[in-house]
This record gives structure tokens, C-alpha cells and sequence, in this order.
């Protein structure tokens, strides 16, 4: 999710002409990957509907000690464990899941504006999707003393924000509204301050306030006063000072969390403003009754495929990355040379989100990726009609597993990440429907969406300029 001025929210809805470009990647196969998977189908259907039947109840806090003076860890909780399911069926809950995910993807395609210490930190991560979201949640403490509150995590967006008490219009959450009032940290922000220079949308208040407002391109909205409090992360760390909105008014598409942590490359972000030197978070199958965690200052696993972490001088939110070309079934796609690259207008380019469902590629890149799945899942995977944006579906309710082509991203420097059938393939009801989880966009910008990512840690370094993706490392 990326912010932008009031009513964009962060992305560049530009077509461009594809068929001048040169093609520099050959199509021929590539001996060294594995050109399928097998699919556990009867493992995943059991998941949706596990999804469906959690209740909420409580959970024994886990202790967890750091292993150094430098490391710190908090207790982990699973999302789905904590509240009861919204759907009395999977394909409710895809539905709205993808609708979110529409509405966020529509946003990210037009042009917007949106006590220290290098230690580490982390924070469970868990999924949304009990609340019919595809988003991720990391549980944060705000105030003094601090109250926990589930938020979004976002690496699309910067300003960090949460509902406040009093409440002129506030959507419905999990956790009890934040109450400034109780807590003796909360400090409101002046006009003339750095922090409020740095809002794309602000305002004055008589009483010299910092009025903030972020919108997005889904017509959701959050407005109120912008402050400075301390926030934690358990008994592992905490920090003071730390801007973030107090949303009087929050309207939208914000699905059962409190809030919003964002995680982006600008001056009002998280990892900005503690200094962070990098970060890296692991995101947990949606269906599953895990969690991960979000972590600050670690070290990232040392076997991580690294790829160049690049930025944007136009668009200082996002974090971009150095993809050459995408392979399915050991076939690369014949795809131009420079279609992931940012333009010189600021245009263009791919980009890791956490916050969209669903991977989405230019559509001449799209369809290049859909026809070479369909031709190497002939005679293996049964296809069935499409749904909403989805439109190569396949009909698994008759197999246990399935032998699934292989999609995989290269990154400069022959380096490979090899996506997992689970990563490939999307559960859209809980009797075998499954379908292809890309989709095109009319847009210059590709995104990495979080479907994608899954059981994956991605690991941002941000002096290095590196992102790493370590499979199977939550």
C-alpha cells in the first residue's frame, strides 16, 4: 500500500509501446533448474479449510531470550489464532481479498507524492487473511505505558498511522482504539517541525498542530494530527520520539488493523526513523495458523539470493529490484531487455510489496508468462474457467499432488530465485480450484506481490543496497 496527495495513492498509470524494444533473453532452456515441482494439492485444500474453521482463543506467551547483547526477540503470535473468521466460505473470502488487492494495484499505477541504536529488533508477522485481507500484520507497542496493537505492514508506503480516540469516523478493528490521553509520551507535532515538512498533504490547527493526511487510490483515507510517541517491540527494544499519525478520521479498506506500519525508503518511514540498517521479514502462507517475524538490524541468512536493491530519486518510498528475466517450465522469456528498468522520467521498473496480494506484470510480460505455463501444464493440470482477475484457473479437486512448471526470477549476476508451486498457484475455494497467481497490469510498473513471497524471508540491506530472498527461512 503507498500513499500519494489526496486522492492518488502512489503509482504511475503510464502504457507503454513494447513491440520497438530489443529482446535480449533467449528462449532457450536452462539445464541447471528444475523445470517442475511437485504440488501438494491435498495439503493446501486442508489449509483453506482450516482457515475457515479457526476460533479465537488464547495463547500462552512464548519467552524468548537474545542470543547477544545486540539481539532481541518478542513473543510470536498468530493472527488467525487471535480472531474468528469473517467468511463462511473460501471463495467469500477470496473475493474480498482480491477486491482489496484491485484496489490497492489501481492505486500503486498513478503517480503520487507520499533513543537510537543499531540493534536488533524483532516483531511477529502474521496474516490478515482470517479478516478477509492479504495483508500482514506485526504487532506494535505504542505509548507510555504501551498498549499493543495489530498494524499492516507496508513496504509500499511511509507514514506510519493508527486509529485515535476521539473518533469522528473510524472503521471497525481488532484491538481497542488507541487513546492519546493515556499515555504520557504522546507529544503533538508543531507546524513549523521537520517531521511535518515532510508530509505530502499537511495542515495547520489554531493551536499550531501538524494536521496530517494520507489518501490512496482505493478511496480510503486517514486524516488527524500527527505526533511523536515511543514505540516498541515487546521487552526487545523500544524508541522514542518516533512520528506517527492519530487518525480521527479513518475510512477504507484497512480490514481489522489498527493501523498502518510503513516500511518504505522515505524520511517518515520505520526503518528511517530508528536508524534501521536493515530489515527483513518473513511472510507465512495465508493459510496457515503460523506466524514469522519482523526483524530490525539482523544479519540475513548467508544462502539468500541477493539481488541489487535499487532506488528511485522520483519515488524515494519504494524499493525497486534488479530483475533481468523471468523463466517458466526452464524457458526464458522472450521479453525486452530493459522492460524492469526505471526510465529516466522515473517511470517504470519492479518493485517488492507487501502489501499487494497478487504479482503484476506489464501485459505483454504477462502473457508471455501465462502462454509458457500453459503449454508445460498441458496434459498435468486439468483447466477450468477463470476468476475475476484471474484468467488461467485449473481444476485440481481430482489429484493429491501435481506436477507443477517451475516459475522462476533472475536477477543480475546469474542469480535465480525459484518460486515455490505454493508461490505459483492460489487456492480460490476449498474444492481444488487453483489458478495462476500473476496478473497483468496496464501500468509501467511490475510488482513482487506478497503471494509471491511466502515462506520466503526477504531481506532488505539498506547500506548495502542488497535485497536478499531466502526460501524457508521464517
Amino acid at each position: 500500500m503507498a500513499t500519494s496527495s489526496f486522492s492518488n495513492f502512489f503509482f504511475i498509470l503510464i502504457i507503454i509501446s513494447l513491440s520497438f524494444l530489443p529482446f535480449s533473453l533467449s528462449r532457450s532452456p536452462i539445464p541447471s533448474l528444475r523445470h517442475s515441482q511437485t504440488f501438494n494439492v491435498a495439503k493446501s485444500i486442508q489449509s483453506t479449510l482450516q482457515v475457515l474453521s479457526q476460533n479465537s482463543k488464547s495463547l500462552q506467551q512464548q519467552t524468548l531470550y537474545p542470543s547477544s547483547p545486540s539481539t532481541f526477540s518478542v513473543a510470536i503470535y498468530p493472527r488467525s489464532s487471535l480472531i474468528k473468521p469473517q467468511h463462511n466460505n473460501y471463495t467469500s473470502l477470496t473475493l474480498s481479498r482480491l477486491a482489496r488487492d484491485s484496489a490497492r494495484v489501481s492505486s500503486l499505477t498513478k503517480p503520487g507524492r507520499t533513543m537510537i541504536r543499531p540493534e536488533e529488533i524483532q516483531t511477529p508477522i502474521t496474516s490478515g487473511i482470517s479478516q478477509g485481507s492479504g495483508e500482514y500484520f506485526a504487532k506494535l507497542g505504542v505509548g507510555q505505558p504501551a498498549k499493543e496493537f495489530y498494524m499492516a505492514i507496508d513496504t509500499g508506503s511511509d507514514i506510519n498511522w493508527l486509529q485515535c480516540e476521539p473518533c469522528s469516523e473510524c472503521y471497525q478493528q481488532t484491538d481497542p482504539i488507541f487513546n492519546p490521553s493515556e499515555s504520557s509520551t504522546y507529544n503533538r507535532v508543531t507546524c513549523d517541525s521537520s517531521e511535518c515538512s515532510s508530509l505530502d498533504v499537511s495542515d495547520c490547527s489554531t493551536s499550531d498542530t501538524c494536521l496530517y493526511q494520507v489518501s490512496y487510490g482505493d478511496g480510503s483515507f486517514t486524516a488527524g494530527e500527527l505526533a511523536t510517541e515511543r514505540v516498541s517491540f515487546g521487552n526487545s527494544g523500544s524508541f522514542n520520539n518516533v512520528a506517527i499519525g492519530c487518525g480521527h478520521d479513518n475510512e477504507g479498506l484497512f480490514v481489522g488493523s489498527a493501523g498502518l506500519m510503513g516500511l518504505g525508503g522515505g524520511s517518515l518511514s520505520l526503518p528511517s526513523q530508528i536508524n534501521a540498517t536493515s530489515f527483513s521479514y518473513c511472510l507465512v502462507d495465508k493459510n496457515s495458523d503460523s506466524s514469522s517475524t519482523l526483524e530490525f538490524n539482523s544479519a540475513g541468512p548467508s544462502d539468500a539470493v541477493f539481488a541489487p536493491l535499487l532506488r528511485n530519486s522520483k519515488r524515494n518510498t519504494f524499493f525497486y529490484v534488479g530483475l533481468e528475466g523471468i523463466s517458466v517450465g526452464g524457458e526464458m522469456l522472450p521479453i525486452p531487455a530493459n522492460i524492469f528498468q526505471v526510465d529516466e522520467t522515473g517511470h517504470g521498473g519492479i518493485i517488492v510489496d507487501s502489501g499487494t496480494a497478487v504479482t503484476r506484470l506489464q501485459t505483454t510480460v504477462y502473457n508471455s508468462l501465462r502462454d509458457t505455463f500453459v503449454k508445460y501444464a498441458q496434459d498435468k493440470l486439468p483447466s477450468t474457467d477463470g476468476f475475476m482477475l484471474f484468467d488461467t484457473c485449473f481444476d485440481l479437486s481430482s489429484m493429491k499432488t501435481a506436477n507443477v512448471p517451475t516459475v522462476a526470477f533472475h536477477f543480475s549476476g546469474d542469480k535465480k530465485l525459484s518460486l515455490h508451486p505454493k508461490n505459483t498457484l492460489v487456492p480460490i475455494d476449498s474444492e481444488g480450484k487453483f489458478c495462476l497467481a500473476f496478473a497483468p497490469t496496464d501500468g509501467s510498473l511490475a510488482i513482487i506481490g506478497n503471494s509471491q513471497q511466502q515462506g520466503t524471508r526477504v531481506s532488505y540491506d539498506l547500506t548495502n543496497n542488497l535485497v536478499g530472498f531466502s526460501p524457508d527461512k521464517c
